[in-house]
């Protein structure tokens, strides 16, 4: 069976630390050769889905940040959309729980490799043939 890139695949990273959202962009950029689009907050990212539902596929979100935590995108987002895949990330294990309650696909501890993100993500963008 071979296994196919999916060519489709709109990735977005939410996070409010600039530094970190923007080395996870230009991570996933060069790891799955897709443009990636990235918000500093979970209502920036949630307008924009509302504004086009089909806009986005992969939402990897921190959770500890200001106006809307991760924990509440997701939870809008598995409400309104729930076969969109939510990969969470946060410091805190505790999150981890509250994550999967809510309906995350995957979670990530931080702080974490380059690698660990790329191995999660490519679980969703990689189709079996």
């Amino acid at each position: 069976m071979r296994r196919a890139i999916r060519s489709n695949v709109k990735i977005v990273v939410v996070d409010d630390d600039k530094l970190t959202r923007d080395l996870m962009v230009n991570a996933l950029m060069y790891c799955v050769n897709r443009d990636v689009l990235s918000f500093e907050n979970g209502f920036s990212a949630l307008a924009y889905l509302d504004a086009d539902e089909d806009s986005l596929d992969i939402i990897v979100s921190d959770v500890d940040m200001p106006e809307m935590s991760g924990l509440a995108l997701l939870e809008s987002i598995k409400k309104k959309w729930p076969s969109k895949i939510c990969i969470i990330m946060s410091e805190n294990p505790a999150n981890e729980k509250s994550a999967s309650d809510l309906g995350a696909d995957a979670f990530l501890a931080k702080p974490f490799k380059v690698t660990d993100l790329f191995k999660i993500v490519q679980e969703y963008i990689v189709d079996a043939e």
